[in-house]
């Protein structure tokens, strides 16, 4: 395993809560104020649920702390511009790919990932994009990660450059 530092993991936590978080906000009809302070306090997203062996025995494995600062802005600026964000992902999905027939966590990922390369500037195109693609492989096959990468790389590059 190479070496990633605790400031990394922590946004990639922080990354990963907030689709969970956004999907949440969104599908459950929660007050995203209330999602927020149940990830911050532990009451929610602590745990997930990872397969082993031939069995494929699942297990709860205890989530590495994430970055909290970045978990909330990132989670209330989705929130506080989930309308022009799905009109932009809108422009660039093709008729395969329609957002508003996406299930939940693909459109939760989308929006935390065009709303990072939107709105923050001081992390690389290409670590964003790996971050995001790395993980639609956490909760998709082959063709979603594969549609993602391609997808946030002709954003990226539009608002990017």
């Amino acid at each position: 395993m190479k070496f990633v530092s605790k400031k990394i993991r922590k946004k990639s936590g922080a990354r990963l809560a907030a689709v969970q978080a956004v999907y949440m906000a969104h599908f459950g009809e929660l007050p995203v104020d209330e999602v927020i302070q149940d990830f911050v306090q532990g009451k929610i997203g602590r745990y997930v649920i990872e397969e082993e062996g031939v069995n494929h025995t699942e297990q709860m494995i205890e989530v590495s702390p994430i970055d909290t600062d970045y978990f909330q802005s990132l989670v209330t600026g989705v929130h506080s511009n989930k309308e022009s964000l799905e009109k932009s992902l809108n422009l660039y999905l093709n008729e395969k790919w329609d957002f508003d027939k996406m299930n939940g966590i693909m459109q939760a990922l989308l929006l935390c990932a065009v709303y990072e390369l939107t709105h923050t500037f001081d992390i690389d195109t290409k670590v964003l994009i790996q971050e995001y693609v790395d993980l639609a492989y956490a909760f998709f096959n082959k063709n979603e990660p594969k549609m993602i990468n391609a997808l946030l790389d002709q954003i990226a590059h539009a608002v990017r450059n």
